[in-house]
C-alpha cells in the first residue's frame, strides 16, 4: 500500500504541476537531441555534395567513352580508306593514343590561344585592321677596296686610283607585310623595302633625291595555281639572285651579269600541274624599264617612257619541290620600244635561260644567262642602252645605235647545316667592244666607255640564331673599257646584320 501510496502520489505530483510540468519534461528529454542535430545536417550536406560530384563525373565518363567510341569508329573508317584493309574491331591500344592524342590537342590548342593573344596585344594596327608586319635588317658593312671603285661601300666597278676603307650602316633595310581580305576568292597580300642608300641625284630606280630609297613593292591577290600583282622589282625573266650580305643596296654582281634593276610592272603568273610536286609555270607582265644610271640623271622621262609604249616580258618554266630551294628550269623573252631624245628609235630585248639545281649534301648551283640589245634599263648593257656621236658633216645630227649585250651570272652555295653557308659565284657582262669604241665620246665619263664587267665573289654566311648574321666576303672586280685601260681591285668586305 505504502508504494502504491508514492507511485500515486509521485503522478498526482506531475499532474498538479500541470502544462508546465510537462513542458519542462520534454525540454529535458529533447535537449540532447538539439545538441546532435547540427552535426547530422551537416554531414546530410557533404553527404549530398559528393553525390553530385560522383553523378557529374558519371555522366562525363559516359560522354568520354561516347566520344571515344566515336572516334575509334572514325578511325577505323580512315584506316578502311587508306590501306584498303579490314575493320579493325578495337584494338586495346587505340583507345590510350587516341586519349593521348585528344590532350596533346587540347595542350596545342591552349598554346595557339595564348599565342593568338600575344600576338592580338604586339600587332601593328593598319587603318585598314587587317595585320601588318614590320620586318628588316639591321646592317653594319665594313669595306676594303685596293683600288678605286665607283661606289666604295657596295662597288660595281673597278677603276684607276686609289683605294678605301671604311664602314656604313646605310645598306640597313626596313619593311612592311600585309595581309588583306579575301577579293574574288583570291588572298590579297603586299610587302614593301626601303633602305637607306639614296643619293642626292639621280631619278627612277637607282637613285632617290634623299638618304630613303624604295627599293622593291608588291601586291597580289593569290588563288590557288594563280596570282596577279604589281610591283616594283627586278625582272622577272631573272628569278633567282646571288647571295651577299655585303652587297644589299645593289644585289651582288650587280653590273657583272646579273639583270637586277627595279622597275615597275604588273603581270599574272600560273601554275599547271604535272603530277607529285612538280608544276608548269607561266608567267607575263608589262615593264616600264628605265635608263641606265647616267641617262636617268640627264633626263626626266626615259627613252621607253617617250616611246608611249610599255615593254613586255614572258618566262615558262619547269618547277619541282619547294618554292624557295627546289628545281628549277626556265626560258624568257623581254621586249620594249625606245625613243631617244635625238628622236630616233631602236629596239631593246631579250632571250634568257635560268635553272636552279639541288645538289647532294645542301649543296645548289643556280643561275641566269643572257643575250640581247640595249639592257642598260634592265642592269646590264655596261651601264648605258646605245651610243650617240655627232655628225661631224651637219651640226644637230647625231648617229645613234643600241648595243648588242650577252652575259650572266653562275654560283654554287654550299649549306652546312642551318647556320653556316658558303657562296661562290661569278658573272660577267659584256658589250662588243668596236661598238662602243665607235660612239665612244671624249669626255663623256667612264661608263660611256665602258664594255666588260666581271666579278668572282666568295663569301660565308654564319647564323648563330635565326634573328642574326655574319659574314666574310671577297670579291674582284675587273672592268675592261674601249679607250681608257683596264681597271681591277680587290674588295674585303665584313657584315653583321640583325633581322627582324
Amino acid at each position: 500500500m505504502e508504494g502504491s501510496y508514492h507511485r500515486s502520489l509521485s503522478g498526482r505530483g506531475v499532474l498538479k504541476h500541470g502544462v508546465p510540468g510537462v513542458a519542462m519534461l520534454l525540454m529535458v528529454s529533447v535537449a540532447p537531441m538539439r545538441a546532435q542535430a547540427p552535426g547530422q545536417e551537416e554531414l546530410a550536406k557533404k553527404v549530398q555534395v559528393l553525390t553530385d560530384a560522383v553523378s557529374k563525373a558519371q555522366t562525363q565518363l559516359e560522354e568520354s567513352q561516347r566520344q571515344l567510341a566515336a572516334l575509334r569508329q572514325q578511325l577505323a573508317e580512315v584506316r578502311r580508306q587508306i590501306g584498303g584493309g579490314g575493320d579493325d574491331p578495337d584494338p586495346p591500344d587505340d583507345a590510350e593514343k587516341l586519349a593521348a592524342q585528344v590532350e596533346a590537342l587540347k595542350e596545342n590548342q591552349a598554346m595557339l590561344q595564348s599565342q593568338i593573344a600575344t600576338h592580338e596585344e604586339s600587332k601593328v594596327e593598319s587603318a585598314s585592321k587587317y595585320p601588318v608586319k614590320v620586318t628588316g635588317l639591321i646592317l653594319l658593312n665594313g669595306f676594303v677596296n685596293t683600288s678605286q671603285v665607283d661606289v666604295p661601300a657596295d662597288p660595281g666597278v673597278a677603276q684607276s686610283g686609289p683605294g678605301s676603307t671604311g664602314a656604313t650602316m646605310r645598306q640597313t633595310v626596313l619593311g612592311i607585310d600585309a595581309r588583306g581580305p579575301h577579293v574574288f576568292g583570291a588572298t590579297s597580300r603586299a610587302d614593301l623595302r626601303t633602305d637607306f642608300f639614296g643619293s642626292t641625284t639621280g631619278t627612277g630606280s637607282y637613285g632617290t633625291a634623299g638618304l630613303l630609297r624604295l627599293r622593291t613593292a608588291h601586291a597580289a591577290l593569290d588563288w590557288d595555281s594563280t596570282e596577279v600583282y604589281f610591283s616594283l622589282d627586278r625582272p622577272l625573266i631573272n628569278p633567282g639572285q646571288p647571295t651577299s650580305l655585303t652587297s644589299v643596296a645593289t644585289p651582288a654582281l650587280a653590273w657583272s651579269g646579273n639583270l637586277w634593276s627595279w622597275n615597275p610592272q604588273i603581270g599574272v603568273r600560273h601554275d599547271q600541274a604535272l603530277g607529285g610536286d612538280a608544276r608548269f609555270r607561266m608567267e607575263t607582265a608589262l615593264i616600264d624599264a628605265g635608263d641606265p644610271p647616267y641617262a636617268a640623271t640627264m633626263y626626266s622621262t626615259s627613252t621607253g617612257e617617250q616611246s608611249r609604249w610599255p615593254g613586255v616580258q614572258t618566262r615558262l618554266a619547269l618547277v619541282r619541290g619547294e618554292e624557295e630551294r627546289g628545281f628549277q628550269l626556265g626560258v624568257g623573252g623581254y621586249f620594249a620600244k625606245h625613243r631617244t631624245v635625238y628622236g630616233s628609235h631602236f629596239d631593246s630585248w631579250a632571250g634568257t635561260l635560268d635553272y636552279r639545281q639541288p645538289l647532294p649534301g645542301g649543296m645548289e648551283l643556280s643561275g641566269n644567262f643572257y643575250r640581247g640589245l640595249a639592257l642598260g634599263g634592265l642592269g646590264g648593257g655596261a651601264y648605258k642602252d646605245y651610243g650617240a656621236r655627232p655628225d661631224p658633216d651637219m651640226p644637230g645630227r647625231f648617229y645613234t645605235r643600241p648595243f648588242d649585250d650577252v652575259g650572266g651570272w653562275a654560283q654554287l652555295k654550299e649549306r652546312v647545316g642551318e647556320r653556316v653557308e658558303f657562296n661562290e659565284a661569278v658573272g660577267m657582262d659584256d658589250v662588243p667592244a668596236h661598238e662602243v669604241r665607235r660612239y665612244f665620246v671624249a669626255g663623256s665619263g667612264s661608263y660611256q666607255g665602258l664594255a666588260r664587267t666581271q666579278t668572282v665573289m666568295g663569301n660565308v654566311i654564319y647564323s648563330p640564331s635565326a634573328w642574326l648574321q655574319f659574314s666574310v666576303d671577297y670579291r674582284h672586280l675587273a672592268s675592261f673599257s674601249a679607250s681608257y685601260p683596264a681597271a681591277a681591285s680587290h674588295v674585303i668586305g665584313v657584315a653583321a646584320g640583325y633581322k627582324f
